[in-house]
């Protein structure tokens, strides 16, 4: 085995990279558009690779801008993208139930309370977030 270091980067820091930039373009950017902002010297076609893959999950749309694609987030900030990674393990599993039990016993003191006043009273939640009971 070597000693040398490796140089690639940890799982997934290219694709939040580049959903931050999206995020605060606030309009659909092409890969060169993303490239750009990004200020890397990272090629055009790793930066396709990285949007075709996030459209693949749902994180991003796309729409024809001539000959590229323009792509918009789906998800507006770090926080909906985890709960969109929340709600695609609970989907994978037929016993939802069973899930939502281990999930729930795990949890902190401090969430568990949070959780119970959004449960609670259906009124807003952290930063204005409806309440899960809201309409």
């Amino acid at each position: 085995m070597s000693d040398v270091p490796s140089a690639r980067r940890p799982a997934g820091e290219l694709e939040s990279e580049v959903l931050a930039a999206l995020w605060s373009a606030r309009q659909p950017m092409t890969p060169q558009d993303v490239q750009t902002a990004l200020g890397r010297h990272l090629a055009r076609t790793t930066i396709a690779t990285i949007l075709a893959r996030l459209h693949d999950k749902g994180t991003v749309e796309r729409t024809r801008a001539g000959r590229a694609y323009a792509y918009t987030p789906t998800v507006q900030d770090t926080a909906g993208l985890a709960a969109r990674r929340m709600h695609t393990e609970l989907g994978r599993e037929a016993d939802r139930s069973t899930v939502l039990a281990r999930f729930v016993s795990d949890l902190s003191a401090e969430d568990e309370q949070l959780l119970r006043e959004l449960l609670g009273d259906g009124g807003p939640g952290p930063a204005g977030t409806p309440g899960i009971g809201a309409p």
